[in-house]
Formats: structure tokens, sequence, C-alpha cells
């Protein structure tokens, strides 16, 4: 019995030992070629990790040359800004001045801030030999001189311009505005004509048009009422085509200029001031 038992043990062993064998090389096989296919992703992530370097690297050049670039531009911008502000200011300077001598003088200008053609300062001055003292004295003095008022008809383009306008007749109400512009040169009502000129522009969102027309006020009738309203309403035109930079710059003049007006509220809150 006992050598029955030995023979039946011996081939299950046998039998055993092939069945480990076999498992062993198919296992064998599998660790050969995941590292075959290990060896392969190490290669192609190596590569992919060289090309994300290298896309890095010129992200990282890209966004140093654009942050110099930003730079140079709100350099230059604040720069403009500046000698903007600046330029308005000696203008207003200016104005200030030349209206002093013209009231010395006892001259009258048809356009505030400038000489009418053809008056000579100097010859103003000459007085006679045989003139009076006192003659002399008012000559000096010179004369007062009141803009002559516009009259009611007159006046009645000026409104007849603002009803066409509400009704949003703008080349109407520019004909109206430029009428009594033409026939009321000397007015100080005329700065107030052309104000809404550049107010019908605005109204027919042709910014651009109204951003020349609100230049001829803020360089031309600089003692005008209307003188704050153009300067926001010229900012506010900037805005609306996208030109931020000069929006700003004349936001900040109206804050600067006329700080107690109602634009230079509207100034501040489009500048995000308190």
């Amino acid at each position: 019995m006992m050598k029955t038992s030995a023979i039946i043990v011996i081939p299950v062993v046998l039998l055993s030992a092939c069945a480990t064998q076999k498992d062993l090389n198919y296992v064998e096989g599998q660790v050969s070629q995941l590292k075959q296919e290990s060896t392969v992703i190490k290669q192609q992530s190596a590569g992919s990790y060289s090309e994300i370097t290298r896309y890095r690297e010129e992200v990282a050049s890209l966004s140093g040359a654009v942050s110099e670039m930003q730079h140079d531009y709100r350099g230059s911008m604040k720069r403009l800004d500046m000698e903007d502000s600046l330029l308005v200011s000696k203008t207003d300077d200016l104005e200030n001045r030349i209206a002093r001598i013209e009231r010395y003088l006892g001259l009258e200008s048809p356009v505030a801030g400038k000489t009418p053609a053809g008056v000579k300062v100097l010859p103003a001055l000459a007085v006679s030999a045989q003139a009076p003292a006192t003659e002399v004295a008012e000559q000096k003095k010179g004369p007062a001189s009141t803009p002559p008022a516009a009259s009611v008809e007159d006046d009645a383009l000026i409104s007849e311009g603002l009803i066409r306008m509400k009704k949003e007749d703008y080349a109407g109400a520019r004909e109206s505005f430029n009428a009594f512009r033409t026939g009321n040169p000397r007015s100080p009502k005329v700065a107030d004509a052309q104000f809404y000129v550049a107010e019908s522009y605005f109204g027919e969102k042709w910014y651009e048009k109204a951003i020349l027309e609100y230049q001829v006020v803020i360089a031309k009738y600089t003692k005008s009422p209307k003188r704050p309203a153009a300067l926001y309403k010229q900012g506010l035109s900037f805005s609306k085509i996208g030109d931020e930079p000069n929006a700003k710059a004349r936001y900040r003049d109206v804050v600067n200029l006329y700080p107690n007006s109602p634009e230079a509220k509207l100034a501040k809150k489009s500048l995000g001031m308190k």
C-alpha cells in the first residue's frame, strides 16, 4: 500500500510543477511587454515635456514682452495726459492775460481770446497832441464795451434748434444753431450754439464728429459755462468709440479745472473716484 501511494503522489507533484512554470513564463512575458510599453511611454513623455518646456519658455518670453509694452503704454499715456492737462491750463492762463490786455486797451473781440482782425494795438493808444487831458485819460482807460445782445428772433433760433433736437431732427437742429452763429458772431450765446451743434452729433451717435465739435467749445470759448459739459461729453464720446485713455484724460480735466461743477461729479464716477 505504501508503494502504491508514493507512485500516485509523484505525478501530482510533477503536474503542479509544470503548471507553475507555465504561469511563470506567462507572467514574464507580460512583464517584458509592460517594460517595453513603459520605455515607449517614457520616451514620449520626455518629448512632450521638452515641448511643454519650450512652450512655457515662449509664453514667458511673450508675457515679458507684453508686460514691457503695457508699461511703456501706461507711461506714454500718463505723459500725454499730463501734457494735455498742462496745455489746457496754459490755454486758460493765456486767455486770461489776453482778456486783461483787451480790457485795458478798450478792445472788443468777437471771439473770446482772439484779437479782432485788422485791429492794431499801438495806434489804439495814439492821442492827438491837442486833445484835452480828460480825453487822453478816457482813451487810455478805454470805452466800456458790452457784447450786443441777440435779438428775440435770433434767440428763437436756439429754441427752435432745441425743439428739433428733442424730435431727433438733428440735421434741422444744426441748421438753426448754425444760423444763430452766423447771424450773431458776438453774442455770448454763440458758445451755447456751438455746444448744441456738438450735442446734435452726439445724439446721432456720430461720436468722432461730436469730439471735434466739443473741442471747438473747449479751445475757443474758454469762458463759456458750457465748457465743463463740453469736456465731460467729449470724454464720454471718446469712451463710446473705445478710446478709454483719452476719455479718462478729459474726465480728469473736468475734475481738476471745474471741481465744483455737476460734470465733475459725473467724471469722478466714471473714474471710479469718491
